[in-house]
């Protein structure tokens, strides 16, 4: 790319993230479909303009296809669309120039021995509460890390999930076990805001790094000798699966997870059977056969009474 065609295009670029941030595109959308039109300008070797033909973006996907997976040339095509839309301010004329195949894979699903397993192979106590919590709440990683103090209601055993997904807000079960935890945990930093905040707090007040905490579980996972592929997200996915062999039914189960459609839930029929139960009782249940990580922290007579209380019931 010359330097009038790069000036060109950091002038489209810049007004393309700012018009992707006003229609209220989350961050992570955002940042994919800059990243797409990026990859798609270098390759060009010009600023992306209404003129360029059905040819030009042929040999484009079909070059990318030789490297990157379906999902990237999926991501790309949906970036130059909403590029064209919001630059260009016109229709891309080719939306079926690229159809990726419909994938229909089930997840691994781990069970709680194999997260027992898991998780005391972590031995940082920062990530086993965070994984614990994880699958415990049947969180997404981002919905987890940004878990703060007054998300948690200890009366109400509710945990309220801000801005998940789609920017919607929902209110989820909190498993007596989670509860007890968490206040032994916080106890361990008394961070004023997140309830797992960064290891630095004063050069990096947010939460805890996304990707330290991806790293803590692969590497326990590869100790546990584990050969399912599993990822943090594999937690929420075993979560769903064991409420459901419980016998919670699928619409408590998709408002618990936040799922927009109850077809993207239906998916943990293929994994399980089903019957239905009082909800609470079998959040509060889930958890009985799982042993609680233990963290070195001072705790009231009272409090270890209730945490003995809860692992003598497993």
């Amino acid at each position: 790319m010359n330097n009038t065609e790069l000036r060109k295009f950091e002038q489209a670029y810049a007004q393309f993230q700012r018009l992707l941030k006003l229609r209220g595109y989350s961050d992570a959308t955002q940042d994919s479909y800059s990243r797409s039109i990026r990859r798609f300008a270098h390759w060009a070797g010009k600023c992306p303009h209404r003129l360029m033909n059905k040819d030009l973006f042929e040999k484009y996907f079909s070059e990318l296809l030789q490297t990157h997976s379906w999902s990237t040339i999926k991501c790309d095509r949906n970036g130059i669309m909403r590029y064209w839309e919001l630059v260009l301010e016109c229709k891309w004329p080719w939306p079926e120039l690229v159809k990726p195949p419909v994938l229909k894979k089930l997840p691994d699903i781990l069970t709680q021995a194999e997260i027992s397993a898991i998780l005391n192979e972590v031995h940082e106590p920062r990530f086993r509460v965070f994984l614990y919590t994880t699958y415990s709440l049947g969180l997404r990683l981002s919905e987890a890390l940004n878990l703060q103090l007054g998300d948690i209601d200890g009366k109400t055993l509710r945990v309220h999930i801000r801005n998940g997904k789609g920017h919607k807000d929902r209110l989820i079960i909190l498993p007596k076990p989670t509860y007890l935890l968490l206040q032994q945990f916080w106890r361990t930093h008394r961070n004023a805001v997140w309830i797992f905040p960064s290891r630095d707090p004063e050069r990096y007040p947010g939460p805890m790094d996304k990707g330290a905490a991806q790293q803590a579980m692969a590497a326990a996972v590869t100790a546990a000798n584990i050969h399912k592929k599993v990822s943090i997200h594999t937690l929420r996915h075993s979560y769903a699966t064991h409420l459901l062999e419980l016998g919670m039914d699928l619409r408590s189960i998709q408002e618990l997870l936040g799922h927009d459609s109850p077809t993207t839930t239906a998916i943990y029929t293929r994994l399980t059977q089903t019957i239905h139960k009082n909800n609470d009782e079998l959040v509060q249940c889930l958890l009985q056969n799982m042993p609680v990580p233990a963290i070195h922290t001072v705790t009231t007579d009272e409090e270890k009474r209730e945490v003995a209380a809860c692992n003598s019931k497993k």
